[in-house]
This record gives structure tokens, sequence and C-alpha cells, in this order.
């Protein structure tokens, strides 16, 4: 717990923020942060800059929404007891592997056996694999398969995936679930039709020839942006799969092997003992813990206005692991800042935040309106699961539509003082220029800062007192 006075606090977090929070020139510091490409995800210098200032080891962090792991994974390598939720299954599935120890040699002879059986069943057994394909999913989602993977991608896929789902360690056969997401959710597509699953806005290929020198397909322009039809070449899927395990176990090995990884951003080389995190499904805005028991929370929230739709992207993987297109449509209505009804939400806003949504046309104000309730939400809980004295990081993006500036750091950070936080900070970062955060078609302007907002809930806060905020579930 952090137990030093409120005027020292402050003090420590403006440094923090002062201090530069662009990390353009500076190593993540550990390879795992790689096993998967995930869209906005934030340097791992930012959790771990605030955990190793703002806590001690054996304290509690929590991430409620953790996206591809980042402070789950920083809050383990540093020996603090990491808590991680989210309503993305691919996050929970990927933030789990992360941080799971796994045996290297079994994995890797595990690896070749997975790719020679499948390799072996994609020439023998073929007929038997396409009669199982045509029952594994419903009619929307094989219909979406169909449009986005070739004939003979999809079998090799479900041979491939067929021998993961014989493994019966639940460790090892998340973390092959991962090496199989990771070749088809890739800057180039994979081994899909899409020019690329990386940043969320697929578009799919003219033609394409696969690894066994078939051509796919002469696909109507129309409806598609001009120059994205160039021809794909397809890599034989055994292959990508095969390669990506061996990347992969490279990149845990310091998690596999019980060492830890240190740099010039970790000067000490002492052991840090790491404690299992616990990660799974769960909402921010009624996270399933107790009042009052976490000493820091280092967060990302989604942008405002569903500016980067995860689902869109994720959806290429998931329809293989299990879930239907319908399944994932309607778990993408549970995602903070994502277009849909608008139910339960009764909420008053400070002054300046109302003013900005009115500004907006109805649609668009609704949709603001709906981001805002659900981040009063996930504040509010936040306030709630925190510790008195304790601080939550939450790094944010702005938004302009219409040559209109939303103000969102600014916003959050009144909506967080309604709620009892004292006097909010903000800091600022330079993203790199080559970083992509926003499609080039998107109407909303790509944003070159991203804003590092710290809420510090008073000492004086005492679980069930009158002005401590009720969760809101």
């Amino acid at each position: 717990m952090i137990s030093v006075d409120h005027q020292v606090a402050l003090e420590r977090l403006s440094g923090i923020l002062d201090g530069g929070l662009d990390f353009h020139d500076q190593k993540s510091g550990n390879a795992v942060h790689r096993i998967h490409a995930f869209p906005t995800k934030f340097p791992p210098q930012i959790p771990r800059t605030f955990i190793q200032s703002l806590t001690d080891p054996g304290d509690t962090v929590l991430d409620p929404m953790m996206g591809s792991g980042t402070t789950v994974l920083e809050s383990f390598l540093l020996g603090r007891k990491a808590i991680g939720y989210d309503v993305d299954p691919l996050s929970v599935l990927l933030s789990k592997t992360k941080t799971t120890p796994i045996h290297q040699e079994e994995a890797l002879a595990l690896s070749k056996e997975i790719v020679r059986r499948a390799n072996d069943a994609f020439y023998r057994w073929r007929k038997e694999i396409e009669a199982e394909l045509c029952v594994f999913w419903d009619e929307k989602t094989r219909y979406f398969v169909n449009y986005w993977f070739s004939r003979d991608v999809q079998i090799a896929l479900k041979s491939i995936l067929n021998e993961i789902e014989r493994i019966e360690d639940e460790d090892l056969k998340d973390f092959f679930k991962i090496c199989f997401s990771a070749i088809i959710i890739t800057k180039t597509g994979g081994v899909s039709l899409a020019l690329d699953l990386a940043h969320t806005r697929p578009h799919r290929v003219r033609s394409a020839i696969d690894w066994n020198g078939n051509v796919i397909g002469q696909y109507s322009e129309a409806g598609f942006p001009p120059g994205m039809f160039h021809l794909k070449r397809i890599r034989s899927p055994f292959e990508e799969f095969e390669r990506r395990c061996r990347q992969n176990l490279m990149f845990i090995r310091d998690i596999s092997s019980g060492t830890r990884q240190t740099d010039f951003f970790t000067p000490f080389e002492e052991q840090t003992e790491r404690i299992t995190p616990h990660v799974s499904y769960g909402d921010a805005q009624n996270i399933p813990l107790a009042s009052s028991c976490i000493d820091l929370v280092v967060t990302s929230p989604p942008y405002a206005m569903n500016a980067i739709d995860y689902m869109r992207a994720h959806k290429f993987s998931l329809v293989w692991l299990g879930y239907s297109i319908s399944n994932l449509t309607t778990q993408r209505k549970k995602y903070i800042g994502s277009e849909g009804v608008m139910d339960g939400y009764s909420h008053s806003l400070p002054g300046g935040v109302m003013e900005s949504v009115e500004r907006l046309d109805r649609k668009k104000g609704l949709a603001l309106y709906k981001y805002y309730s659900e981040m009063k939400n996930v504040l509010t809980e936040t306030f709630r699961v925190l510790k008195p004295g304790g601080t939550a990081v939450f790094v944010v993006g702005d938004s302009t539509i219409r040559g209109q500036c939303l103000h969102i750091p600014e916003h959050l950070c009144a909506i967080g003082k309604s709620i009892g936080f004292s006097s909010p900070l903000i800091g600022t970062r330079r993203l790199d220029r080559n970083r992509r955060m926003m499609p080039a078609s998107t109407k909303i302007r790509r944003m070159h800062e991203e804003y590092v907002l710290v809420f510090s809930k008073p000492s004086s806060v005492s679980p069930g007192s009158a002005d401590a905020p009720q969760s809101s579930g």
C-alpha cells in the first residue's frame, strides 16, 4: 500500500509525468510483448514506470481493461500481484499466455509433432476435414470464413486446430492457440485473404497465390478503396505455424525459465519472486473485486466513438476458436466506446462534458454520452476498489470530429473529480510518427499525442464512508 503524505505523493507523480513518457528510442525490455499483434498497444515502459515508482513487491496492481496484457505482464515481472480483466476473449487468452510458464523443450517437440500430423492429415484425410468444415460453423460464420480464407487454407488450419485440441495440458494448448491466431492476425493479413489485420481495417485482395501455386479468385473491386487489390502470396499455414511457435518460444523463454530480463530501465539485478497473475473475463464497469483492495490501477481504455474496432480483426481468429459471428457481434456491444443502443444510462455528467455532447449532432452526441457514461462507471468502480491513498493511471487519446476537439482527457478528469478523486494530473506523450493510430480512411483525425491521466484516491476515504462511491453493478 502507498503510505506517503499526500503532498509528497503529488510531487512524486508530477515528477513522473514531467520526466518524459515518449519512450521512442527505448526497447520494451521483454520480448514476450511481441508474441501476438494487437492494435494500439501502449509501451510497457508506462506501466513499468508507475509500478516501480508507486508500489512495492507484493502489492496488487489491476488493469480492468487489459487488452494485450501489458500491465499484467509488467506487474508479474516486477513481483507484484497482477489482476487483469477484459471483455475481449482474445485479450484474455493472450494475457494468460504471456504470463504462464511452459516447458520449452516439450513445447518445441510438440509443435513439430502438430505440424507433422496436421500436414499428413491435409493430404490423407482431406475429404473428412472438408466434411468437418461443413458443420463446424453456422451459416453466417461459414459465409464469413469462405469469404476471407481459401479452401486449402481452411483445410490446413482445421487440421492444425484438430491437433491442438488433442493436447491435454491447458497451458500448452493456450500457447498453441495464440501461435495459431498469430499466423492469421498480422500486418500482412497472414494466411487469410486480407491485406492487413494488425490495425483492424481489413480489405480482401483481388487475387492470391497459395503455397502450392494455386491462383485464388478474381474478386470485384466494387466498394473497396483503390490500390488495395494487388496480388498476395499466401504462405504454407504449416510452415507459418511452426515458425511462429519457434519464435514465440524464444519470446517467452525468460518467463518459462524463471529468470528475469533486465535492461537499462531496470538497473537492479536482484531476483524478484513472481506471483501468478489472475487473468479472466470481466467488465471494467462492474469489477468483481472487494472494495479497497488494489494499490495501483494502470490501464488504457478504448478510444471514444468506436475509433478502434478491436473485434473487426480479432474475429478472424476467434471464429476458429469456437465463436460464431453472432456471438462476437453481441460481445462487441459490451466494449466501451462501441456503437450500440442507449440502455441504463442516467448519469449526470459535469457541465463542460454535457456541453461538448450537445454541440454534436444527435447520433454522435448520444455515442459520446454513452462513452462518458461508461467511463464514469469505470472510474466509479476504480475508485471503489482502490485502497485509500491509491493511484489510478489511465492512458487515453483525444478525438477531433468535424474540426471540433472533444477534449476527452479534460472531461474524464472532470468526471473523476466529481466521483471523489483528488485533482487529477495530466501528462502528455508524443506518439511515434511511424505508429499508425488511426486507419487512413477514418473521418476522425489521426492522433499524434496520448494523455496520461493520474487519479489519486484521498487517504481519508474509508470503505463504506458517506463519500465513497458505490459499485455501479
